[in-house]
Order: C-alpha cells, then sequence, then structure tokens
C-alpha cells in the first residue's frame, strides 16, 4: 500500500474555482466514508481549509487510486471532473509525505509560516479517527506532521517570515499603517464564532479596538466568545453577542467588519453594506460625463464649413448636421426612415458623387486612389472615421473608507460587488492571495525546508522498518515454536530428565537460535529502512518459508493496539 494524496489549493486554482469547490463537515465525512468504500483505498483523510481542500489515501493501485479520488473530490465537491482536474495536483509516496509536512510547517501557505494550519491538520486527523478511515498510516502521518510542523515553529522564526492570515488581512486594510493605531478608537462586527472568528475577535482585541460586537446563528456560542474576549487579562476590549438578525443595524455603526462562517451563501449582500454607509460617507463631486465628452467633440471637431448650396436636393435636413459630420455618413443618417434613407442612397450615388468628382477630379486613377485610401482607413480602424473620439475622461476621486470589511470565508460571504461601494474597502482571500504573492521571504525559511527534509527521510525510513517487522516477529515466533518442538522431542527421548537440567538445555538452545537470528533480523531492519527496502521482508519470508497469514496476524495485532491509542485522539 502506498500514500496519495490528490488536492487543490490557492497555487493551484483560482479563489472562484476553490470556493465552490469547499467543503461542509458532512460533505467531508460522506468523502471520508465513501474514500475507504472505494476499492484501491482502505484508508482515507481530508485536509479542508480556506485555501486548500486535499483527500490523502492509503491505495494499492497509483493510477485507479488517482482516477477514483479525482472522482470523488469531483462528486462531493459540486464542480464537474472535466472543470476541476487541471486545477488539481497528485502526490506519491515520499512526495505525499514532503508534501504535508510542508503544509504543517506553513511552506504552502498564503502567508508563510502562520501556525493555523497546525489547528486544522489536527481538525483533519481527528475527523478521520472518529470515522475510522484512519489506519496505521495516516495515523503515524498526521501525527508526524502535527510534530514537524511543532518543531518547524520552536526552532526557527518562521513566525517572522509571514503572519496568521488574520492579522495579514487587517494589515491590508490598514494600508500601511500599524494595525493598533489602525484600530484605536474603531468598532469591531465579527460575524461568526468558529475557529477563525474566534482568532479574529482575539487579534483585534489585542490590537486595541475599543468594542468587539459577535454575531452567530448559535446564541451559545457568541456569548462563550464574548466570555472570553470580557475575561481576558490582555485586553480591556468591550464585547458583547448579538443574534444574526441584528447584523444591518450593526453594519451601520461598525468601523470593521471580520466575517467568516460555514454559510453556503452570501451573508453580507451589496445592498446590506451600502445601506450600513449610507449617510457616513463623504459626497463625492459629481461630474457629468457627457458634458465633458460633448466639450471635448467640440474642441476636437474641425472648423464647421459652410454648406454648399449645391447640396440642394439632400434628403439631410442640413442645418441639424452637427459640424465636423458629412452629410455622407452614418451619424448623419442614423434614424432616418426607411423611404428618406433609400431618397438619400439615390441622391449619394447620383449627383453629388459628379459634384465631388468634378471638384477632385474624375478618371480612373483618381478612383483607384480614393478606393486605396478608404480600404487602408478601413483596415485599420474597422470603419471611415467622421470626428476624433474624445478623450478618456478620469473618474472621480473615491471618497475615504468608512467601513472596512474582511472576508475569510471559503465561500465567501460578502458580496463582491462591495468593491465598488464609495466609502468602503474589502478584502477577501481572492486580494489576499494577489498580496502575499510578493510577501518577502524569511532566512528562516531554508533552514525549515531542511528540516522538513530531513524529517521526510526519517519518516519513510521508519515506514520502511516497521513494514518488515511483521515478518521478523514472525521469524522469531517461528524459531521458538521449533525450539519448543525440540525440547518436548528431547523429553520423549530422556523422560529421566529433571528440570534443572532441562531448563539449562533449553536455555542453551534459545540462545543458540537467537544469536544466529540476531545479525540476519538487524541487518534486514536497516537494509528494510533504506529506499527500495521492501524487498527484504519477501525474501525473508520466501527463505524461511514464512506462513503469509502469520505475518498478517501480526500485523493485525499492532494495527488494533494502535487503535486503542488512536481512541485517546491526536496528541
Amino acid at each position: 500500500m502506498s500514500l496519495l494524496v490528490v488536492g487543490l489549493s490557492h497555487r493551484s486554482a483560482p479563489v472562484s474555482v476553490l470556493e465552490r469547490a469547499s467543503l461542509s463537515v458532512e460533505a467531508q465525512t460522506k468523502l471520508l466514508q465513501d474514500t475507504v468504500a472505494a476499492e484501491p483505498a482502505s484508508e482515507g483523510a481530508v485536509l479542508a481549509t480556506c485555501n486548500r481542500i486535499e483527500l490523502y489515501a492509503d491505495v494499492d493501485k497509483f493510477h485507479a487510486g488517482v482516477a477514483e479520488l479525482s472522482t470523488l473530490l469531483a462528486q462531493h465537491s459540486g464542480v464537474g471532473l472535466e472543470e476541476l482536474t487541471p486545477y488539481l495536483y497528485v502526490h506519491y509516496e515520499d512526495r505525499a509525505v514532503h508534501h504535508l509536512f510542508s503544509v504543517a510547517c506553513g511552506l504552502d501557505s498564503m502567508v508563510v509560516g502562520e501556525g493555523q494550519i497546525l489547528g486544522q491538520i489536527k481538525d483533519s486527523l481527528a475527523r478521520a479517527q472518529e470515522t475510522h478511515t484512519a489506519g496505521r498510516l495516516l495515523n503515524d502521518l498526521f501525527q508526524q506532521a502535527l510534530r514537524v510542523g511543532k518543531r518547524a515553529h520552536s526552532e526557527t522564526d518562521i513566525d517572522r517570515a509571514g503572519q496568521s492570515l488574520v492579522t495579514f488581512g487587517l494589515e491590508q486594510l490598514a494600508l500601511g499603517t500599524p494595525v493598533e493605531s489602525w484600530t484605536r478608537g474603531k468598532k469591531a462586527l465579527v460575524i461568526g464564532a468558529g475557529s477563525m472568528s474566534s482568532l479574529s475577535a482575539a487579534t483585534l482585541a489585542r490590537a486595541g479596538i475599543a468594542e468587539v460586537v459577535v454575531a452567530n446563528r448559535t446564541p451559545d456560542r457568541a456569548e462563550r466568545l464574548v466570555r472570553i474576549l470580557s475575561e481576558g487579562d490582555d485586553t480591556d476590549v468591550t464585547a458583547r453577542a448579538v443574534p444574526m438578525t441584528s447584523v444591518p443595524f450593526e453594519l451601520t455603526r461598525a468601523d470593521v467588519v471580520v466575517s467568516c462562517t460555514g454559510a453556503t451563501g452570501l451573508v453580507l449582500t451589496a445592498d446590506m453594506i451600502a445601506a450600513g454607509v449610507e449617510g457616513r460617507v463623504d459626497e463625492a463631486p459629481v461630474v457629468d460625463l457627457d458634458a465633458v465628452a460633448e466639450e471635448d467633440a467640440r474642441e476636437s471637431a474641425p472648423a464647421a464649413q459652410p454648406q454648399n448650396p449645391a447640396e440642394d436636393g439632400c434628403p439631410v435636413d442640413l442645418p441639424t448636421v452637427r459640424p465636423g459630420f458629412s452629410v455622407m455618413g452614418e451619424a448623419a443618417v442614423a434614424g432616418m426612415d426607411a423611404a428618406t434613407l433609400e431618397q438619400h442612397g439615390a441622391w449619394a450615388a447620383g449627383s453629388a458623387v459628379d459634384r465631388r468628382d468634378a471638384a477632385r477630379g474624375t478618371g480612373p486613377e483618381a478612383d483607384a486612389e480614393v478606393i486605396g485610401a478608404l480600404a487602408a482607413v478601413a483596415t485599420a480602424i474597422g470603419r471611415i472615421p467622421e470626428r476624433r473620439r474624445p478623450e478618456q475622461v478620469d473618474a472621480p476621486p473615491r471618497p475615504e473608507p468608512v467601513l472596512f470589511l474582511l472576508d475569510l470565508a471559503m465561500p465567501r460571504d460578502v458580496d463582491a460587488a462591495a468593491h465598488r461601494l464609495p466609502g468602503v474597502r474589502l478584502v477577501d482571500i481572492e486580494s489576499l492571495a494577489e498580496a502575499s504573492a510578493d510577501a518577502p521571504m524569511a532566512a528562516d525559511v531554508d533552514q525549515v525546508r531542511r528540516i522538513v527534509s530531513d524529517e521526510v527521510a526519517a519518516f519513510g525510513a521508519a515506514q520502511r522498518a516497521a513494514h518488515i517487522t511483521p515478518t521478523v516477529v514472525a521469524l522469531r515466533t517461528m524459531a521458538a515454536d521449533v525450539v519448543a518442538g525440540e525440547m518436548a522431542r528431547l523429553e520423549g527421548r530422556l523422560p529421566g530428565l529433571d528440570d534443572k537440567h532441562r531448563a539449562e538445555i533449553t536455555q542453551t538452545v534459545r540462545r543458540v537460535v537467537d544469536k544466529l537470528l540476531h545479525a540476519p533480523t538487524v541487518r534486514v531492519k536497516q537494509l528494510a529502512a533504506e529506499p527500495g527496502g521492501a524487498g527484504y521482508a519477501d525474501a525473508l519470508r520466501t527463505l524461511f518459508d514464512l506462513d503469509p497469514e502469520t505475518v498478517a496476524s501480526v500485523s493485525r495485532a499492532e494495527e488494533s493496539t494502535e487503535k486503542n491509542a488512536e481512541n485517546r485522539g491526536p496528541g
């Protein structure tokens, strides 16, 4: 069996796809159950965060496993397989281990070095244990990932490479102002009472926010978060809980809003946000864009030419033709009824053309020159221009924000249209991804990468050594049975043998067997721990003609012991 991970993250997929592919807790549970029910997989775990969805499995066939896990992700996310496939990545065996360890250390996070992922990995393991889909491999893998992540944070300053997503989001809202200065005196509305919302509320409280209002669908959870904030020794923030129905009113009071719920639809619509800032935004000067364009057109148009009396008979009402337009052009004839348009066409094709030809000269050469010029212009711009287009008019400046929105939910809680509302600044997962792309990397990142590489090698060696352990145990069990059989045979041949001599003979035979097996079993464990060492277990079983069922029974006994340990939960 081999470790396989199939997933997508902010590095492989746009936020819009991640948003649609997000999984509720119920969907994750069903995905786990279907994974272990599938033929190629015997274990399964799901790591689902705001910017990644990954399915881990222990599979016996690589290609079949990739196909099955990809199909399951598509089915449970609701995104079609053909649409989802271009954004999926696959890691196998040691690469899968390396990926999870890197994730645990924060190297693959949107904000490098953030530590919240450790709690999410712990939750993922707990969910797999609750659904009984995590066996020996995934239990060992996720437990070790937690230890590697903790080691990275304790032995390096990887935290300096980035901040938590909450802190980074607040820094983006503050636009370069220190968060502690920016939050002073402000009122915050936190929507949701889960882990991310609780972290947001605590971060705001420590940053010096004056008031935190918590809105949640479950009142008890909101009240519990408020008590935690109020009883904290390191803050003096005023905190209170409100029902979700109070959110529209609280929007009119709040300066900062952080939303992170598990809702599948929008929590804050553009209309709700617009109503929340109504009357709080300074009126921006109104610019009449049509008037500006009209003035620009008058300045750029050529001087009006007096109408030629010879134009008599033209169906167009000449005084109404704006200066700078030809009576032959599309602007002049726009809006004509069919009869007038037909008359205009006959006039343009008749005497008017003759008069122009007389003015400029006639003949094939003149016609060719005109046709060539018209063709060149039409090729370049698609039609013959009648006047210069007006210059682009700058949009009026936006008023200063009075409401700052931080949307950390996936799928999004806040209507993206809020970006365009005056007086509103919105930072969401998509804008955080763009902002973090240019974030500086700390020198400690290299040290963490070395830790990950070392831990991956150690984990692989331990797994390979563990793979051969049941075979070694079975070999020693067979040797003990041989010793017991020979002693029984000896007693049959020497019935007068006393207990003292029987014990001495038994001990001697056992020492001989142990010494003969010691070097081979120690060496085979060392060899099995090296890459490609899995074949030594097969060789040992073949050389000593070990019963496969005996080896399997040892493995089952070990797994039973591990299941009892896993019921105590992740450490």
